[in-house]
């Protein structure tokens, strides 16, 4: 009985654009984590040799001191404790109400669909800045007695959760739309056929099949509206009232600032915006590439 010999692959040769596409990734990857790393470098010196020796020159001590003192002097627990006031009902509200916008414009044909969907994307087409301006007497002169502390929509955090909701609610509306339409119709009027309500039709079909895209759309929202310091800034005058962003700035004095403290503050705010998208990573890719297989 004669043996059989099993052919050898010959490994395919490596061809210099793979070398120079795999040096271009290698590059662009240590250019984006370069600032990341230099503020770690950074906050785990103390200033007294960063002004010594100067900021590139090799360390003598590394501690965790800097990311103590900054958390206590920016009294940063309180802070986090308003943003989570603002970014989590904001969050459930912005894919709530645009999940029915989607589904409305997705699952039902009539006349202005295509326009309804336009008017609510629309909106983020307009800078911030122009805005700005009207919006902010229109909050100075809406009251609310008993409902904020300010008496005001004004220096709330009830002002800040319905302006993003405002403003991220477009863009969410735009793409749940999209996802929705790529589910099948027969689904919906099978549903329909049995005596489902439009209510049933939403909530207990539609939105389970959308978990994927709400769970991408509920990470990026997360992260702007945890990051944002330009509506806090304009629409919050009470320090204490202020997001987390804003806890940095207790962090400068009136005649010197630390920069390695306020690196070190900095990477602590970074904290919770890791833990969600690492939390959410699964879902979050998996909703990006939904559809892309589809002809």
């Amino acid at each position: 009985m004669s043996g059989t010999t099993v052919p050898l692959k010959r490994r395919a040769p490596v061809r210099p654009a793979r070398v120079l596409l795999h040096v271009f990734l290698a590059g662009t990857a240590l250019a984006w984590l370069a600032p990341l790393l230099w503020a770690v470098f950074s906050a785990l010196r103390p200033y007294s040799e960063t002004s010594d020796k100067g900021y590139v020159s090799w360390p003598d001590t590394l501690s965790f001191d800097n990311f103590t003192n900054a958390f206590q002097q920016s009294d940063m627990l309180h802070y986090f404790g308003n943003t989570l006031v603002i970014a989590i009902p904001a969050v459930l509200l912005t894919l709530f109400l645009s999940s029915c916008v989607a589904f409305y414009v997705s699952r039902f044909d009539f006349r202005l669909n295509l326009a309804l969907l336009l008017v609510f994307t629309a909106g983020n087409l307009l800078p911030q800045q122009v805005l700005i301006t009207p919006l902010y007497r229109l909050y100075l002169l809406t009251d609310l007695p008993g409902i904020t502390a300010s008496g005001k929509l004004y220096d709330s955090a009830l002002g800040l959760v319905l302006i993003h909701v405002a403003f991220q609610s477009g863009f969410c509306a735009f793409v749940l739309s999209n996802y929705m339409r790529s589910l099948p119709h027969e689904l919906t009027e099978a549903a329909l056929v049995d005596g489902a309500s439009v209510w049933r039709l939403y909530w207990q079909i539609t939105l389970p099949l959308c978990k994927p895209a709400m769970a991408a759309l509920a990470t990026l929202l997360s992260i702007w509206i945890y990051n944002d310091f330009f509506w806090a800034l304009v629409l919050i005058s009470t320090g204490e009232n202020m997001p987390i962003t804003s806890a940095l700035n207790n962090l400068s004095g009136q005649y010197f600032t630390d920069p390695n403290l306020v690196a070190a503050g900095s990477l602590l705010t970074a904290i919770p915006t890791l833990v969600v998208y690492f939390a959410l990573q699964r879902q979050f890719v998996s909703g990006l590439t939904l559809g892309s297989s589809k002809g």
